[in-house]
């Protein structure tokens, strides 16, 4: 009865996320299609979000597909090996893209990753009406890998948070063991969340004009992406350390959750050259001195850590009241 429902869980998960992956996968197999007839895309056929999007949705099929052989394997270490296949799977497609894929806009042509690199603050028409909206030149230069430690960084967590999502739930119909259940649910409802805000920010990039300073809106919605970012990858630490002892449990993912948030503010800081958006002028949305985070950006790393702290106590309380009631 167990392999039953784990079989039917399986194919419905596959099938729900091949559903749901069949925009990003068009996009790869339109672009191969390009590449292979024409040597190059052009300007006004390439899919703006091709990269990350489509070797994300094939890492994550992937690891779905080798789900059962891991858990056969594996057993309780299995997430850990879905994952790992599925990250490679993530960067060896997504370096293809960037290295081999050339993208044609009237008289300029661009490999993949430069192309990807101009189009994050470009939203012209073409590459050489391009200007900087700021004091700063914004992504002028060489390209450099470092620009998309944060691109990566969002990609690595959305496979690990999803995969820990399906793979889990696949562990407790197998054994049904549901000490984890709470946990899950909470990273499921973290990595819906924080997906949701990337394919926000990728249509919208969360209003941003190109200006160092941004709105009011932008900065909220920023501030929320961080602290959501920050939050899917302490509750994923978390999911896999409930049996440790409670200052384990409560303080390693309070870390986690704050260095993330922290990582993506130095990624920013890479991509602007030493600089940061600003969310308002004054002390405390001005960059203090040496460290260029401002005490804003501090508050959102602030808040990522003490929200996780406030999630992991409440499921520490929870596992101590069904234990006291197992006894």
């Amino acid at each position: 009865m167990k392999n039953k429902k784990f079989a039917i869980y399986w194919l419905s998960v596959l099938i729900g996320v091949l559903a749901v992956s069949f925009y990003p996968l068009y996009m790869g197999t339109s672009v191969i299609a390009d590449m292979i007839r024409n040597g190059t895309v052009l300007k006004e056929n390439y899919p703006k979000y091709v990269i990350p999007y489509t070797p994300l949705a094939a890492a994550i099929i992937l690891g779905i597909l080798l789900m059962p052989l891991c858990i056969k394997l594996l057993k309780r270490a299995a997430v850990f090996g879905g994952t790992a296949v599925s990250i490679a799977v993530f960067f060896g497609a997504e370096f293809w893209f960037e290295r081999h894929v050339v993208v044609t806009a009237e008289e300029t042509v661009a490999r993949l990753r430069d192309w990807q690199m101009f189009m994050c603050y470009q939203p012209l028409d073409t590459v050489t009406d391009y200007k900087t909206h700021s004091a700063v030149e914004i992504l002028m230069g060489e390209y450099n890998p470092a620009f998309k430690l944060h691109f990566y960084l969002i990609s690595v967590l959305l496979i690990l948070a999803l995969l820990n999502c399906f793979y889990g739930f696949a562990q407790i119909i197998r054994t049904g063991n549901q000490s984890r259940k709470r946990a899950l649910i909470l990273q499921s409802v973290s990595a819906a969340a924080f997906l949701g805000l990337c394919i926000l920010a990728c249509f919208t990039a969360f209003w941003r004009d190109g200006s160092i300073q941004v709105s009011a809106l932008s900065a909220s919605l920023m501030s929320a992406f961080f602290i959501l970012m920050g939050l899917t990858a302490g509750i994923f630490t978390g999911s896999l350390l409930l049996n440790r002892r409670r200052t384990v449990m409560l303080r390693i993912p309070v870390i986690v959750s704050a260095a993330v948030t922290l990582l993506m503010y130095i990624g920013e800081m890479i991509l602007l050259h030493g600089n940061l958006y600003r969310f308002g002028a004054g002390f405390f949305f001005d960059g203090l001195p040496v460290i260029v985070l401002a005490p804003v950006n501090l508050l959102v790393i602030l808040a990522s850590g003490i929200i996780m702290y406030l999630l992991m106590r409440n499921e520490s309380r929870n596992m101590q009241q069904a234990s006291a009631c197992a006894d």
